[in-house]
C-alpha cells in the first residue's frame, strides 16, 4: 500500500481519502482510537483522542492479524479501516472483531474500492501480478452495508470519491479533475472509492410500566356465592 501511495495515482487517491478522514475524525471524541493496517499513512492524525495506535502484521505499535485483535471487548471508541476489508481473507469476520472491540456508540470509518466504477473495470482486466490494489477483492457497497446492518451499525455519513480513471500519470489525472464535482452530481455511485462512517448501536430493553391514571378507580367485583356440596 505504501509504495502504491507514492505513485501518481496513489497520491491522487490518498489526497482525497486523507481529507475525508481528517474532516470526519476531527470531531470524534473518546479515549482509544485504532487504525487497522496501512500504518505508513496516519489516517488518525486529525483525531484528538489521547491514545491512538496502529495495528498490522508488518508495521504499527500492535503486531497482529486484523481478524484476531488481542484487545478487550468494548475497549475502543474509534476504528479506522483504510482498504483493509478487500484484502482480508474473511472481511465479515474482521467486521465482527471491530464490532466486538468497539464500545456502544463507537465509530468505524471505512475506505474501500468500488467494483462498479472505472476502477472496478481496471481490476477485471488486471492479472494477479499487477500489484496493489488490483489483486484485491473489491466489495460491493450494498453488500458492505448489509454486513454493517447485521452487526448493529447505523450509517451516519459517507461519500464517493476518485471519479477519474485509474491512470498513473499526473497530467492525465489533472485533466480529469473536473470529474470530481461532476461525478457527485451526475454519477453519484461511480466513484472509484467509497468512504463510510458507521456507529455501533446497542439496542436496549424498554420497560413497559403500568398505566396509573388519576381517574382510575377499582371496579367492584362480585362476591363468590358458596355452593352446597352434595352429601
Amino acid at each position: 500500500m505504501q509504495a502504491w501511495f507514492e505513485s501518481d495515482v496513489g497520491r491522487y487517491v490518498l489526497a482525497r481519502e486523507q481529507a475525508w478522514f481528517d474532516a470526519v475524525s476531527a470531531d470524534l471524541f473518546g479515549f482509544n482510537a485504532l487504525q487497522l493496517c496501512g500504518c505508513g499513512q496516519d489516517f488518525l492524525r486529525a483525531n484528538r483522542m489521547p491514545y491512538r495506535f496502529c495495528a498490522g502484521l508488518d508495521q504499527g505499535q500492535l503486531h497482529c492479524l486484523a481478524e484476531q485483535l488481542p484487545l478487550a471487548s468494548q475497549s475502543l471508541d474509534l476504528v479506522v479501516l483504510p482498504h483493509v476489508l478487500e484484502f482480508s481473507p474473511d472481511p465479515h469476520e474482521l467486521l465482527r472483531e471491530v464490532e466486538r472491540t468497539l464500545r456502544p456508540e463507537g465509530r468505524v470509518l471505512i475506505a474501500g474500492f468500488n467494483p462498479f466504477s472505472l476502477w472496478g473495470v481496471r481490476r477485471l482486466f488486471s492479472s494477479r501480478e499487477a500489484g496493489w490494489p488490483w489483486q484485491a477483492r473489491f466489495i460491493h457497497l450494498a453488500r458492505l452495508k448489509d454486513w454493517l446492518a447485521l452487526l448493529g451499525f447505523d450509517l451516519v455519513g459517507g461519500r464517493m470519491a476518485c471519479y477519474a480513471p485509474p491512470i498513473d500519470r499526473r497530467r492525465c489525472l489533472e485533466r480529469f479533475a473536473f470529474l470530481e464535482a461532476a461525478g457527485d452530481r451526475w454519477w453519484a455511485l461511480g466513484g472509484g472509492v467509497y468512504l463510510l462512517h458507521g456507529v455501533k448501536r446497542v439496542r436496549g430493553m424498554r420497560l413497559i410500566e403500568p398505566r396509573w391514571d388519576k381517574g382510575w378507580t377499582a371496579r367492584p367485583s362480585l362476591a363468590h356465592t358458596p355452593r352446597k356440596s352434595a352429601q
